[in-house]
This record gives structure tokens, C-alpha cells and sequence, in this order.
């Protein structure tokens, strides 16, 4: 196979720039993955990376972090999980040794502690200017991730300054917080794992719970990973989903891979001394205002959760598959009532409130025009608008997969395949443009 020439800088390039025909942004499984494809092709990008290696793995979890998939389904290029126990899910460090080791494997040109502050289209090349310098490419991967900015509620400033605030980002164990009880808002995946990792220490929980559904941990005799895997859940393209745009905000089912993995009842940790809330309405600097949907938050994940189990019974029978049978979920505790309730920051000692609202993108440091009204950006599979401009390693950029280690492999070799054939596309231009000008002279 030809390997595709180095691109020829246009004219409105800087001439002092250094010059790459491929450059990917972000140093995650995402930037890495893309590397490794490119590079089985002949092109060798340069990755830039703001921080270290897996940074986000090693310095955005909690110590007690761990997988909520199992470890088979990591399936980096060429490197899928290497370790013995594929059915366990790995914590934190493992984890982040995991991807330090592939980054190893495939030898990547990286370029840690590089931060790009803008990046810009002139002339038809991409213009990156880093902390380093300007780099302008031909090709930009952006695999930096959908997640920047963590949410709070708007009256988060009202509370008490002796209440320490953290983002779910920013907590890593029991013993970092101040002593008292602490309030964790929001019931997706980080809300519910750090709640429970704070109730297991002996700390008094508060959680307020949201809308997010949950899912089964094992079911009929597999986890519920390899059933969704086997049913193709992974796989299908958000082509074929009812409503993407939906979709792709929605937030995921809580479980936890924590002890060989479990589910995660909130239910029963209430009936243990949890003390759950519906969704925060309002903060106050004596007060915490708590809407009155517990009962119809809990009831709609447990909807959800019925719902896996009764999908996955279908696809036994479909299949004509041999699995032990297993009995209906029953609630174990109901709330006392639906009305709002408040709760008394100083009768109570809160000593901190743990943000776990979800994050929002922040590209605005791209200066392309591919981004719809709300900042998102525009793309096919990756592909953007702008040719030469690519994203990958978002939630379901093509599937559910796409932004976990299970999916993130068949895109970057997608975004691989389209560089390699717009390069040689340019190779072959750029030899006629110059027997053209032979011909001439």
C-alpha cells in the first residue's frame, strides 16, 4: 500500500508552522485507538495531549472507581483486555495502567502536556495553536470526550460557605470530606456509586434522585452486558434509534461493577439508613427544598429495569436458549409520602454536597462552523461538515459503543479509512497538477 505523500501546505498557512498531515487532539482510548488505525495504515498522526496519558481515568475517579462493563469488552485496536479475570471490571489504576500499556504497544507519537487553545481553518489547512506553538495539519481528529464542564444547579452559590462543594469529578474517597453528613445530587451512574461509596464508609447519605433508569447486573445466569451484547444493543447505529438527538442525552442506567459487580437498589439502601429526595428544587443558605417525585423517580427506574428483563427473556425464547429462570423484582421499600419536603442544613450538620448533574461539552475553542444551536457538533459517524475536521469518542457516535472501550475501536478505524483515502485522493491530485505543469514548461 502507498503511503500518502505530507500534505502541501496552502499558501495561507504560516510558513513558521510545523507542518502534519494528520494531528488528533486528546491522549484517551479515543486519541490512541485513532493513532493505532491511522498508523496500520501507514500514516503516523501526532497526538496532543493537555495533561498526561489516560489523564481522565487517573485524575477525574474516585479510589473505589471501577467498570460498570465487564473487562472483555475493552477491545482497544489490536489490544483487547490482556489481564485474568475477563469477567471482572477493573478499577481506577487498572484501568489507567491498561491504556498507558496500549499507548506503549502501539507507540504513538505523543506529545503530553500540550494544550491546543484554538483551532481554526485558513485556506483549506486546519491551524492549531497550542501551548507549544502553531501546527497546521491537513487532517484534525478532536478526541477529547463530550464531557468538560460540570453542572450545577443555578442557586448552588446560596449555600452556606461552610459547605464544602465538590464535582463528582473532584471527589476521591469518605475520608476527603469534612465530618457530617453530605447530600449527593443526582442519581445517574457517578451520583449512585459515590452515594453508596460514602454510605458503605459510615457516612450519613443524603441522595437526591433524579430521573435516571437502572439496570439489572446479572440476569438469568450472564451479566446483563453480555446479553445487550449478544442482542446487538451495542452494535446498532443511531441511524436505526427513534430519536437521536434524544438519545444522545440521555442518562445512563446505574449499576456498579464494584465487588465482582452488583446491582445498585436504591431502594434498599434506603430501607438500610439512605435517605433519598426526589429532584432538588431549591437551595437556600438554612434550607434545601426537595420536589416530592421520589416514588415516580424510583417506580420509572425500576419501569426500566423490568423492561432489560423482560427484553432479555424475549431474546431467550426467540433463541431457543437453556437459562435458569428467575423471579420478578418487588420493591422492598415505598417512600412515605409524595409531598415536597425540606431539609434543615444546620439541624442536620451538612458538611458537603457532591454535584453529580452531568457535564456539558465545551468546544469553543474550535473556530470551524460545524456546531448546531446548542454547541453540539455536526457529523456523520465522525465525519463533520468541514473536510479534514473529524470527532470521535462521543456517546454514540455511530452506537451505543462508541464512547466506551467496547465501540470506540470500529470508529477510530472508520475516521482511519476516510484520512487514508482523502489523502491519496490529494496524492493523486497534486501528481497531475504537477505533470499538468510539466507540460506546460
Amino acid at each position: 500500500m502507498k503511503v500518502p505523500t505530507v500534505f502541501q501546505v496552502s499558501q495561507a498557512a504560516n510558513p513558521s508552522s510545523e507542518r502534519r498531515d494528520v494531528v488528533v487532539i486528546g491522549g484517551g482510548q479515543a486519541g490512541l485507538a485513532a493513532a493505532a488505525c491511522l498508523q496500520r495504515r501507514g500514516i503516523r498522526p501526532l497526538v496532543l495531549e493537555q495533561h498526561r496519558v489516560a489523564h481522565a481515568w487517573d485524575q477525574q475517579r474516585w479510589d473505589s472507581f471501577c467498570l460498570v462493563t465487564p473487562n472483555w469488552q475493552c477491545r482497544l485496536p489490536d489490544f483487547p483486555y490482556d489481564g485474568d479475570d475477563p469477567d471482572g471490571f477493573m478499577g481506577r489504576d487498572e484501568i489507567v495502567a491498561y491504556v498507558r500499556r496500549f499507548a506503549d504497544a502501539i507507540g504513538a507519537d505523543v506529545r503530553e502536556g500540550v494544550r491546543v487553545e484554538r483551532l481554526s481553518l485558513q485556506g483549506g489547512t486546519y491551524t492549531l495553536s497550542t501551548s507549544e506553538g502553531t501546527i497546521d495539519a491537513a487532517h484534525v481528529i478532536v478526541a477529547t470526550g463530550g464531557y468538560h464542564i460540570p453542572k450545577r444547579h443555578p442557586q448552588a452559590e446560596r449555600l452556606p460557605s461552610g459547605v464544602l462543594q465538590l464535582d463528582a469529578r473532584d471527589y476521591r474517597r469518605p475520608e476527603q470530606l469534612p465530618p457530617g453528613a453530605v447530600l449527593v445530587v443526582g442519581s445517574g451512574q457517578s451520583g449512585c456509586q459515590i452515594a453508596e461509596d460514602l454510605f458503605l464508609a459510615g457516612r450519613r447519605v443524603h441522595l437526591s434522585v433524579g430521573s435516571a433508569p437502572r439496570s439489572p447486573r446479572r440476569y438469568r445466569g450472564k451479566d446483563v452486558v453480555d446479553w445487550l451484547d449478544r442482542m446487538g444493543y451495542y452494535t446498532m447505529p443511531i441511524t436505526e434509534h427513534p430519536d437521536p438527538r434524544l438519545v444522545r442525552g440521555k442518562t445512563n442506567h446505574y449499576l456498579t461493577g464494584r465487588d465482582g459487580g452488583r446491582e445498585i437498589d436504591l431502594r434498599r439502601h434506603a430501607r438500610n439508613g439512605m435517605v433519598l429526595h426526589g429532584r432538588l428544587q431549591e437551595l437556600g443558605p438554612q434550607h434545601i427544598r426537595f420536589a416530592g417525585d421520589l416514588g415516580i423517580n424510583l417506580d420509572q427506574a425500576d419501569a426500566v429495569y423490568a423492561r432489560i428483563r423482560t427484553s432479555i427473556d424475549s431474546y431467550i425464547e426467540r433463541e431457543g436458549l437453556e437459562a435458569p429462570e428467575e423471579p420478578p423484582y418487588e420493591p422492598c421499600w415505598h417512600p412515605a409520602c409524595g409531598d415536597e419536603e425540606q431539609l434543615d442544613l444546620e439541624q442536620e450538620g451538612l458538611a458537603a454536597v457532591i454535584w453529580c448533574t452531568g457535564y456539558q461539552a465545551d468546544f469553543r475553542w474550535i473556530d470551524v462552523p460545524v456546531f448546531d444551536g446548542a454547541g453540539y457538533p455536526a457529523h456523520e459517524r465522525g465525519v463533520t461538515p468541514s473536510p479534514g475536521l473529524y470527532m470521535l469518542g462521543l456517546p454514540w457516535l455511530h452506537t451505543w459503543g462508541s464512547g466506551r472501550f467496547g465501540g470506540v475501536a470500529e470508529d477510530a478505524d472508520h475516521l482511519a479509512e476516510t484520512i487514508r483515502l482523502r489523502l491519496q485522493l490529494s496524492d493523486i491530485r497534486h501528481e497531475r497538477l504537477e505533470c499538468t505543469a510539466l507540460l506546460g514548461s
